[in-house]
């Protein structure tokens, strides 16, 4: 045997293979969620479906300017050949055709395909306002109830049952009228944004009380552990241990409870501007397209205008229902789909 490393074999000297150890790595629960997560086919394509959605909302004016066309011009007064004298499309399906890929609204004769695009932005950005507002208020406090408890805890319990015993859909119709009301004069045209800004305070006033009472539990189990107490004992105030102990390990009903509520709270709005107190036209909406689309204009003479607002919403419906359901046995494998 040589010193440098080698080592004779019948009589030739060959360099011996060193054995290097074998790093084990550690994944954080983070990690393994994420991993989880990747193998759930149904899942991945959940989130593809949900991505796709969000990016045509983002990308709609783009996508309307390669397109060639807007969701606000009025063909039916730009293009009277394309319509008949009722107002309806001539060329059947609803006008669907080379240059108009989802046909014509019948009377007014919007573009189908951008007003959907836009309608799908429309929803989608009151949505996400409301889920981020309930969210921040669900942790305030949710969080604080239950790890403060004592007076805290009853209040806010108390004013929690308050809120409940509301019932959510007849209060939305009949106060988005009083919030707009306070913004703009019932002589004036409500502007488009004072609509928005009343859908977000409606929703979001009798939206949080779920999650709050869900963040609620999970900090009153929390604050019995072991890692709590020690930082209690170590002198850190209830802010920090709230902030460093608590809500990292609410993160994952947070986040299943969120994936829940975003499509919930956009078939509300969709609601809302179906019944005519939420989004009105022109600005495009996906519930004022179930509006329009259940006028007897349209279902006795263009019965295909309701086919892509409403394949659409169910596609995004069950895929965020189904992002959900993976979201959350990522997070905890031992819960049964």
């Amino acid at each position: 045997m040589e010193s440098g490393g080698t080592s004779v074999v019948d009589g030739t000297s060959q360099p011996t293979a060193k054995e290097e150890p074998v790093k084990l790595e550690g994944r954080s629960p983070g990690q393994l969620m994420w991993t989880r997560f990747k193998r759930d086919r149904t899942g991945v394509i959940s989130a593809y479906v949900v991505g796709f959605f969000f990016l045509a909302a983002l990308l709609a004016p783009l996508i309307s300017k390669l397109y060639g066309k807007d969701p606000y011009t009025v063909y039916a007064d730009e293009r009277p050949e394309l319509f008949d004298s009722a107002g309806v499309p001539v060329q059947p399906n609803g006008g669907i055709s080379s240059e108009f890929w989802f046909g014509l609204e019948p009377g007014n004769g919007y573009d189908v395909f951008t007003k959907l695009i836009y309608g799908i932005r429309t929803s989608l950005m009151i949505s996400v306002a409301v889920t981020l507002a309930v969210v921040v208020t669900g942790i305030l406090l949710g969080v604080a109830a239950g790890y403060l408890g004592g007076r805290a805890d009853f209040l806010i319990g108390r004013f929690i049952d308050f809120l409940l015993a509301f019932p959510a859909q007849l209060f939305f119709i009949a106060s988005m009228p009083v919030v707009v009301s306070l913004f703009v004069s019932p002589r004036d045209e409500t502007p488009t944004y004072v609509r928005v800004v009343a859908l977000i305070l409606v929703q979001w006033f009798l939206g949080w009380m779920s999650l709050a009472r869900i963040l609620r539990g999970t900090s009153l189990a929390l604050r019995e552990r072991e890692f709590i107490e020690a930082a209690r004992v170590s002198g850190a105030s209830p802010w920090r241990i709230i902030r460093r102990e608590i809500l990292p390990n609410v993160v994952t009903p947070l986040l299943v409870q969120s994936t829940y509520m975003l499509p919930n709270f956009v078939t509300a709005e969709a609601g809302l501007s179906y019944l005519g107190v939420g989004i009105v036209e022109p600005t495009p909406d996906w519930g004022q397209m179930f509006a329009k689309a259940s006028t007897e204009l349209v279902m006795q003479n263009d019965i295909t205008y309701m086919f892509f607002p409403g394949i659409s919403m169910i596609i995004f419906i069950v895929a965020f229902n189904l992002l959900g359901d993976s979201v959350r046995d990522a997070f905890d494998p031992k819960t049964a789909r």
